[in-house]
């Protein structure tokens, strides 16, 4: 497959005035931790020398706790947030030199984005919900609704294109906020713990759709998530980042199970080991 996405030595930085940037990288580059350059300077590192690619048709899933940057590297890419240094290429464009008009153009046409909350406008139906971005890019009214009507089929949700938002359960709210996504038809689709919010049976059964979804459709998908069990189902490859917002691993699932880069991922990888023996012992 071939390289979609690169991101090359990228460092976020928050609360950063221009005029302390060259102290805080100094601190960095001698191996202060976050605590340490938020005392001396009070910037925060949410990301550290990040370097690593997604391939076309790649489901690639971002795992780290809570704090670990990983939403943030999800808006580094949509540059929803601007990085304070390094590069970051989709298809080889420059994502860090386009200008507003650009930006915009490419998130309407070339990304979906799905979020945790569902960001559902409740005044709208179904099919207007998931027509929405349809809207934005000017499509006739008939191509609209034909996209809409097609995205919602792919969720299994056909026939509920004219039902209010409050009918929907919250499994069928975040299948909605798929379809919006999908029916611009995105070369890229987003996925920002979108099924943190459900219980756990919903949750389970949305992941088993997702895979279903992933193997018919092909898109390149980055996924964020905190749960490695999630993270192991889910993804082709794994990207695990730590509470210093470094990158400590990229690997597939059965390489991150089997050869842990460091005591970190190791944690995690036990503790999958140790669900699974209880449960077994059951």
């Amino acid at each position: 497959m071939e390289e979609l996405i690169r991101f090359e030595n990228l460092y976020k930085v928050f609360n950063c005035p221009s005029r302390d940037e060259r102290r805080v990288f100094e601190l960095l580059e001698g191996g202060a931790n976050r605590a340490e350059i938020k005392r001396q300077t009070g910037a925060l590192v949410a990301l550290r020398d990040i370097s690593f690619n997604v391939k076309q048709g790649e489901f690639f899933v971002v795992m780290g706790l809570s704090g670990s940057g990983k939403s943030t590297l999800l808006r580094c890419l949509n540059r929803l947030v601007s990085p304070t240094r390094g590069k970051l290429l989709l298809g080889g464009r420059d994502l860090l030199g386009m200008g507003r008009d650009e930006l915009t153009k490419l998130r309407r046409e070339k990304m979906g984005m799905v979020f945790q909350s569902f960001a559902l406008f409740p005044h709208r139906s179904v099919l207007e919900n998931v027509a929405f971005g349809l809207e934005l890019q000017g499509k006739n009214r008939d191509e609209v609704k034909e996209r809409g009507e097609r995205a919602l089929a792919l969720v299994g949700l056909a026939g509920w294109g004219e039902n209010p938002i409050s009918a929907l359960s919250g499994g069928m709210k975040q299948r909605v906020g798929l379809a919006r996504a999908l029916a611009s038809e995105p070369e890229v689709l987003l996925m920002d713990e979108p099924f943190s919010a459900l219980d756990p049976l919903i949750r389970n059964r949305m992941q088993d759709e997702l895979i279903k979804l992933q193997q018919e459709l092909g898109k390149t998908t980055f996924f964020i998530t905190h749960d490695l069990s999630e993270a192991l189902k889910l993804g082709d490859r794994i990207g695990m980042l730590n509470g210093e917002g470094e990158l400590v691993q990229v690997g597939t699932p059965k390489e991150i199970l089997n050869s842990p880069a460091n005591d970190y991922v190791k944690c995690f990888v036990e503790n999958i080991h140790t669900q699974a023996e209880l449960i077994q012992s059951l």
